[in-house]
């Protein structure tokens, strides 16, 4: 996995390896502009460079840079200090512009001369090059400072920073490259992304000699005559075919079984008695659904008394692992959370919340949880003992003590039905034996995977949730 760090993480790492190791800030901040410097030289043969500079070590590797390019045939380099003011050199017309003006460090809004410095870098026209991150970006939240640069290329000064993701983080930032400088990170407790070789784990090699009976038993439970939802409930079966489980099953209320019959021909297909509109409680329906390894309860389900009913008797009754997602999430919000501490509860659980729904299932406003996402999703997952996937442009996992950023998606996929994919796809995962935890940030990695897969092969307007469907075994080829 790789690390993500935040300001504060960061800042220890840099401080015990200046103190600790015999490296002083001086080397730390050469090592950090050539980095810098490396990269630009990989895009770049040469061109008009403006470097600008802040006070503090960001303005001190700016520095570097401007000196190491300045050498370099081809490179006709200007510098600027945002302390001196003098903004009539952005008159001229420059290829690259390296902003240097603040760090991971800032914690206020950008004003005055750095405020008309980080404008005139953003009308520029030019590539923007940011060194760890940019200018007014909040080192660990993401957020606007005020203003902030829009940079092309982030040069990451030895480890990817939680700022580079979340809120406006992620589109202000470009790309993201994270250059190792010597510093000793020895930190075990920061947040982490899969990669390839993490998500393979999951997809070994399978025998021959292998039957369905060995590769797990998988179930969606939901839909309503409102939400009938067919396509998207046999597509969450599909998914957890997808991924190698050997069964697939959706159960439905009577009310709706004609319209998901057929749809999916692999899908084996449970009533459940309804009430006219949605499913009715009852114990003796529900109870083949024990014998499954692994169940997705509330897509379209629709939030009721009897839905909650359904999922209470589930979560005291299956030993199996429990994904609960839209309408499940919405019931246990309306009409009480408080029974996933119960001593009766016999299975692991996931709950897949976006945001809107961590709202209501929190009690936590939308901008108190965006400001210290990690902080608030480990304190949930811990407090009811959960495996929790926040949903977002970037998503967080934690079991409560660790966690997984996932970095992998398109905007395209801000589309109805594609939570429900994704439920599907976690529900498949979760038959492996690895834990909850790691089975969900794969498949998380994975699914957003197959959606960049879809945009690229079409475009990030026109996807749907059934071609991240469609994409998901290109995806899993990728880390095979």
């Amino acid at each position: 996995m790789e690390r993500i760090l935040s300001v504060a993480e960061m800042r220890a790492a840099d401080i015990y390896t200046i103190t600790k190791t015999g490296v002083s800030e001086e080397i730390l901040i050469e090592r950090a502009g050539s980095a810098v410097a490396e990269e630009i030289t990989k895009r770049f043969k040469g061109g008009r460079v403006l470097v600008c500079t802040g006070k503090g070590n960001n303005g001190k590797d700016g520095k570097v840079v401007a000196a190491i390019l300045s050498k370099m045939h081809g490179f006709s380099v200007s510098t600027f200090s945002a302390e001196v003011g003098f903004f009539k050199i952005f008159e001229k017309k420059f290829d690259i512009i390296v902003d240097c003006l603040f760090g991971t460090g800032l914690n206020r809004e950008i004003t005055g001369r750095y405020k008309t410095a980080v404008e005139k870098i953003n009308e520029s026209g030019a590539f923007v090059v940011s060194c760890d991150i940019p200018s007014g970006i909040n080192g660990d939240s993401g957020k606007v400072m005020g203003v902030a640069v829009k940079a092309n290329l982030t040069v990451a000064i030895q480890e990817y920073k939680t700022g580079h993701f979340f809120n406006e983080g992620i589109d202000y930032s470009g790309q993201v490259v994270a250059k190792d400088i010597g510093i000793s990170v020895w930190t075990e407790d920061c947040a982490n992304r899969i990669t390839d070789k993490d998500a393979a784990l999951l997809f070994p090699k399978r025998p021959r000699n292998i039957h369905k009976g060995n590769c797990g038993k998988v179930a969606i439970v939901g839909g309503s005559k409102k939400y009938s939802g067919s396509v998207m409930l046999s597509y969450n079966a599909l998914c957890a075919y997808k991924t190698g489980a050997g069964y697939a099953a959706v159960a439905v209320p009577d009310c709706i079984f004609n319209v998901v019959a057929g749809v999916n021909p692999e899908c084996i297909i449970h009533t459940l008695p309804d009430n006219g509109d949605s499913m009715a409680f009852n114990e003796s329906a529900l109870k083949p659904l024990l014998d499954y390894d692994s169940l997705a309860f509330g897509m379209g389900a629709g939030v009721t008394e009897d839905t909650y009913k359904s999922l209470v008797y589930l979560l005291e009754h299956y030993t199996g692992r429990l994904v609960i997602d839209a309408d499940g999430l919405n019931a246990l919000a309306a009409f009480g959370k408080d029974v996933l501490k119960s001593d009766e509860r016999k299975c692991d659980v996931v709950l897949t919340p976006h945001i809107g729904e961590f709202v209501r299932l929190s009690g936590k406003n939308k901008d108190e949880i965006n400001s210290d996402i990690i902080a608030q999703a480990k304190a949930f997952a811990k407090e009811y003992n959960i495996t929790l996937l926040l949903k977002s442009a970037v998503s967080v996992i934690t079991n409560g003590n660790n966690v997984i950023i996932n970095t992998t998606g398109d905007g395209g996929m801000a589309k109805g039905g594609s939570g429900d994919v994704l439920s599907g796809f976690i529900a498949g995962l979760l038959v492996r034996e690895e834990e909850p935890f790691f089975c969900v940030g794969v498949a998380a990695y994975l699914f957003g995977r197959a959606g960049e897969i879809a945009a690229k092969e079409q475009n990030s307007y026109t996807i749907t949730a059934s071609d991240i469907i469609s994409a998901l075994p290109k995806a899993i080829n990728k880390v095979l």
